[in-house]
């Protein structure tokens, strides 16, 4: 077999691994904890649905891209919660260590290429990382807002933090802000998330 191609199936298995990354959040209907595998194939289908909302002109598939290989990197890194400040502060080196070690096993310019989409995603300058955000804030805000908000009480999150998570929202979709916003002054009112 050619190098470049088993380098490309090296990856293809490695990437299997993140089916094995549980998150704090849990599948709708009180199911089992998702992984990042979940998380991710969520987002991009969520991505491609909910374009017509996005706030600027983009390229959905780049979208879509960067919702599936985003926490490719917490097969090393782990999963940080989005509300576990201690974690957070060791997140970004964490996760610069791990990208560097997981698209190191395929060739070079595939490599640099999802390096260079990973890292727009993180900066958040372009359209189509900001809406990438949206659906990284929405994904997991329907999933607690269908298990009444246990994730948000079993880990005391306040709705102060939830607010200010869903602040990316607004920059990538005004109306899915509205629709975030909404959710989360339902489950304020219900007790779900303390003030």
């Amino acid at each position: 077999m050619e190098e470049r191609l088993r380098k490309q199936l090296d990856f293809a298995l490695e990437i299997d691994k993140e089916k094995n990354v549980f998150r704090q959040t849990h599948l709708s209907g009180h199911g089992r904890n998702e992984n990042d595998a979940e998380h991710a194939w969520h987002m991009a289908v969520m991505a491609y649905l909910l374009r017509e909302y996005s706030n600027e002109e983009m390229d959905i598939a780049k979208v879509m891209l960067m919702c599936l290989i985003h926490d490719i990197v917490e097969i090393e890194s782990g999963d940080t919660y989005a509300y576990d400040e201690e974690n957070k502060k060791t997140q970004k080196q964490r996760e610069d260590d791990a990208k560097e070690k997981i698209y190191s096993i395929l060739p070079e310019d595939q490599k640099q290429e999802l390096i260079a989409l990973f890292d727009e995603f993180e900066e958040n300058r372009t359209a189509e990382a900001r809406f990438a955000h949206v659906m990284d804030n929405i994904q997991p805000l329907l999933l607690n807002n269908s298990n009444d908000g246990g994730d948000w009480k079993e880990h005391e999150v306040t709705s102060k933090q939830v607010l200010s998570r869903q602040e990316k929202t607004r920059l990538g979709s005004n109306k899915l802000y509205q629709v975030a916003n909404q959710i989360i002054w339902e489950n304020i009112r219900k007790g779900n998330l303390k003030e």
